[in-house]
């Protein structure tokens, strides 16, 4: 839903839409106008010192990336607030930098195209898996977000070679990593519990397109189960066979937002080629 208003008095539009709209925070309408989710009279506007007249209708657009076609480029939000940001992380890029990677990395791409400020990780997704990554605007946000972690549903969709035993089931799996980092299901002192449920959404040319929830969340826990029940993810390089890229995506994301408790909903469909690899003929 948009908020509306009409100019009271002359002057630039940033002043003009903090007279009109106090419930918003400066910061956000800022960040409304370089997604293109702002309008005057019909028109996205860009700078928050443009000029606007007196009776000027004003339009804010829901916090979605690419609110008009002309939008400027940057990483896809889903999610936009004085507390969240949430994105659709492309294939290939890291959530936060590492010892050999600090500059082409989610949180400082994401940093950038909002302008600088705070931003914090609520968590991550592997550099391989695409999908809805959450991040924290301020400590606090993260802080309470991550509190109620275990109260999050994970939701991800993966494409595996061959088929599960069954059409649905669990994994009920510990998992432990060794000294070369790679994550093993088996009973050992320094496992840690985990448990992956999936069901089957579609099968075809030796392959089979899956829906996977996560009741915990260990690092590398889908890739390492699927892998153990036998059916590697298609791309796979350190569990499986090497491949065009990673057919794990995380789809969905719900949980409860940190300044009112209500329960919020984050989704990003999966790339188109999740239902291509398993067509006959593929």
């Amino acid at each position: 839903m948009s908020d509306r208003a009409v100019v009271a008095a002359a002057g630039s539009l940033l002043e003009a839409l903090a007279a009109a709209l106090p419930q918003w925070s400066r910061n956000t309408l800022r960040q409304r106008l370089r997604l293109g989710c702002i309008e005057v009279d019909g028109e996205v506007a860009r700078r928050h010192d443009q000029p606007v007249a007196a009776g000027a209708v004003v339009t804010i657009r829901p916090e979605t990336a690419g609110c008009r076609p002309d939008a400027p480029p940057g990483l896809p939000i889903l999610l936009l607030d004085d507390d969240l940001c949430a994105i659709d992380k492309p294939a290939g890029l890291l959530s936060v930098g590492s010892d050999d990677e600090r500059a082409r990395t989610a949180l400082a791409l994401l940093r950038a195209q909002l302008g600088g400020g705070e931003l914090w990780p609520a968590h991550r997704i592997d550099r391989e898996t695409s999908g809805v990554l959450l991040f924290a605007r301020t400590r606090a946000a993260r802080e309470s977000v991550q509190a109620g972690w275990e109260r999050t549903h994970k939701l991800y969709e993966a494409v595996v070679e061959g088929a599960p035993p069954q059409p649905e089931g669990e994994v009920d799996q510990p998992l432990w990593e060794d000294r070369n980092l790679f994550v093993r299901v088996g009973a050992r002192p320094e496992a840690k519990p985990a448990r992956t449920r999936y069901r089957t959404l579609a099968r075809g040319a030796g392959r089979t397109h899956l829906a996977v929830e996560l009741d915990t969340g260990r690092k590398h826990q889908i890739r390492a189960h699927l892998a153990w029940l036998g059916c590697p993810i298609v791309g796979d390089a350190r569990y499986g066979a090497r491949g065009p890229r990673l057919l794990l995506h995380a789809v969905e994301l719900a949980f409860e937002h940190p300044r009112d408790g209500r329960r919020v909903v984050v989704r990003a469909p999966a790339p188109a080629v999740f239902a291509q690899a398993v067509r006959p003929g593929r």
